[in-house]
């Protein structure tokens, strides 16, 4: 790793330990996030992930996640639960360089298992206990009866609170897109209260953030691209532009 060591900096980067792979003939060593890597920095501020389905972003962030001590499932590091043990021992094999600051704070947001968190808070505060309801700290309304991309919004609104370290597994799943420009400020006034994000996403409105260091996935490689060479802004764009004649291409009209 190159980059020196910065105080708002949690992780620096990972990198991977090839003589621990069993085989890269087997999941998840096969995928191509994995065959490609050898070393990655993340940005103090703001780290993004993508790249096509299949390439292996939320796998890698799951390891990252797992790697840092947190549930693979998500949550904070203080959630033990398991509905489906289904991560990958990709952590075993991950090598994270770690800053001299730790985080005071930090979550690991899966979209595809929220709905399991949201289920075992509510298990939880059901239980006796001497301290304060944990859905207090989410806004104090239960996650279930909220909408997904509400819950989502409350969890970042309510539950971040800054010196943190957040992993996102594509969280624009359940948000519209104005909402995702609102996830947009919330995640920069957390940066500014000396938080670091690593995101997996598919979101043009997201990877937008400025300065952010973008990684991008395909079967070759695993590259530093600028916002403006994703394919995801592409794609968008032209879509945008000419909205018209791509639908007559698409749809044979």
């Amino acid at each position: 790793m190159t980059r020196t060591l910065d105080a708002k900096h949690y992780l620096l980067g990972l990198s991977l330990n090839r003589n621990k792979v069993p085989s890269f003939a087997d999941y998840p060593y096969c995928l191509p996030v994995i065959r490609n890597l050898t070393s990655i920095e993340f940005h103090p501020n703001v780290s993004f992930i993508v790249g096509e389905n299949g390439t292996g972003k939320s796998t890698l962030l799951e390891a990252i996640a797992v790697a840092s001590g947190f549930n693979p499932e998500g949550g904070t590091r203080n959630f033990n639960f398991a509905t489906r043990a289904s991560h990958s021992p990709l952590h075993d094999v991950l090598v994270l360089s770690k800053g001299l600051k730790r985080p005071r704070d930090g979550f690991f947001l899966r979209a595809e298992s929220f709905f399991n968190l949201a289920t075992e808070i509510e298990r939880l505060d059901a239980e006796p206990a001497p301290a304060p309801p944990i859905i207090n700290s989410y806004g104090g309304r239960s996650l279930h009866e909220q909408s997904h991309g509400e819950s989502f919004f409350a969890l970042v609104t309510k539950r971040f609170g800054g010196n943190g370290l957040y992993l996102l597994d594509e969280p624009e799943a359940a948000l519209s897109p104005s909402r995702q420009l609102a996830l947009l400020v919330r995640l920069h006034e957390l940066v500014k209260l000396n938080s670091q994000f690593i995101v997996a996403t598919h979101s043009p409105i997201l990877m937008a953030y400025p300065e952010a260091t973008i990684y991008s996935l395909t079967e070759q490689a695993i590259t530093k691209v600028r916002y403006t060479d994703t394919e995801h802004y592409a794609v968008t764009r032209e879509f945008l532009n000419k909205h018209e004649l791509m639908i007559k291409d698409l749809l044979g009209g």
